[in-house]
C-alpha cells in the first residue's frame, strides 16, 4: 500500500512555527494553530508502519519564499536516503522566483526526486492560469518526464483554512495548455474529474492524475466507486498526513466495496505505474 500524499517538515520549522507563521501567510493559516500537527520524517514512517504501508510520498511545504522551499527539500531529500525503501521524495519551489525554481527544480530531481508539488498557487501569489509564469517550470518537467502536483480546491461547500481560488476551471485551464506533462491535481482536482465524463475534457487530460488527500472531509465514501467505476488508472490514494490519520483512512479505504483490481491500481499500482517504479523497489 503506499501513501501518494504526505507531509513532512524540518526540526527549524516545527520549533520555530509560530515565527514562520507570521512570516508566510499561507503556512500560517494552516498551522499557527499548534493543535495542527507537524510530524517529521521518523513520525511518518511510525505511522506508516502501524498502518501497514509500504511507501509514502514525502512532501515539503510549498512556501513563497523559495529558500523556505529549498529547506523543505533538504530535509526531505535527506529523509530519503535515510529510509529509502520507505519515503518518495517530492520537492516544492516557487514558480514566481524565475530561475531560482528552475534551479531548484533541477537541483532535487538530480538528487533523487520523483516529482516537484504539492505547489499551492494560491499561497504562493499565482494562478494556474498564468501561462508566463508556468512555462518554464513545466518545460523543465516535460523533458524530464517527471510529474508535478499542484493544490487544487472544490468551489463549492464550506469554507476552510487553505480552501483556494484554485479550482476546476484553473485546473482545466493548466491542463489544457500542458497535454504532455504528466500532472496530478489534489484533493479530487476540486471536482475536475467529474467532467472527465465529457468525451472531449477526457481526451485533454489524458496525462492527468487526481489524489484522494483529505477526502473525508470533502466527500462521502461513494466518490471512490464512482471515480474508480470509469477511471481506475488515474487515482491516487493519497491521505494528506498528517492532516487524516494513515491507518483509519487506510482501513476507511479497504473498506470500500472495491473491486480486488481497483483496490489494488488505487492503493500503490497506480502510483508505481506513475513514477515508473517495479513492485520490487518503491
Amino acid at each position: 500500500m503506499i501513501d501518494a500524499h504526505c507531509h513532512i517538515f524540518p526540526p527549524e520549522l516545527i520549533t520555530n512555527r509560530s515565527t514562520y507563521a507570521e512570516r508566510e501567510i499561507w503556512f500560517g493559516e494552516l498551522y499557527a494553530d499548534p493543535r495542527h500537527h507537524l510530524a517529521s520524517a521518523e513520525e511518518l514512517v511510525a505511522s506508516m508502519d502501524a498502518a501497514q504501508i509500504e511507501a509514502s510520498v514525502a512532501i515539503g511545504f510549498a512556501f513563497n519564499d523559495p529558500g523556505l522551499c529549498a529547506l523543505c527539500n533538504d530535509y526531505v531529500l535527506d529523509a530519503a536516503a535515510r529510509f529509502p525503501e520507505r519515503l518518495l521524495p517530492f520537492a516544492v519551489v516557487q514558480p514566481a522566483s524565475g530561475e531560482v525554481a528552475l534551479r531548484e527544480a533541477e537541483r532535487c530531481l538530480e538528487h533523487g526526486a520523483f516529482g516537484i508539488g504539492e505547489l499551492q498557487p494560491d499561497g504562493q501569489g499565482y494562478s494556474l492560469e498564468e501561462q508566463a509564469l508556468l512555462d518554464p517550470l513545466m518545460a523543465l518537467l516535460k523533458s524530464r518526464e517527471k510529474p508535478v502536483m499542484f493544490h487544487v480546491n472544490e468551489q463549492l461547500g464550506h469554507a476552510y483554512p487553505g480552501k483556494g481560488a484554485n479550482g476546476v476551471v484553473a485546473g482545466y485551464a493548466l491542463c489544457s495548455r500542458y497535454p504532455e506533462n504528466k500532472i496530478i491535481l489534489s484533493h479530487w482536482g476540486g471536482g475536475l474529474l467529474f467532467y472527465e465524463l465529457m468525451p472531449e475534457v477526457r481526451r485533454t487530460l489524458q496525462n492527468v492524475y487526481y489524489d484522494t488527500a483529505a477526502s473525508t472531509l470533502l466527500y462521502d465514501e461513494r466518490i471512490f466507486s464512482a471515480a474508480m467505476s470509469w477511471m481506475p488508472n488515474k487515482i491516487l490514494w493519497g491521505s494528506d498526513y498528517p492532516l487524516l490519520r494513515q491507518k483509519r483512512f487506510r482501513d476507511y479505504v479497504l473498506n470500500l466495496p472495491l473491486t480486488d483490481d481497483q483496490q489494488q491500481a488505487l492503493c500503490g499500482g497506480n502510483v508505481f505505474a506513475l513514477l515508473g517504479l517495479s513492485e520490487a523497489t518503491p
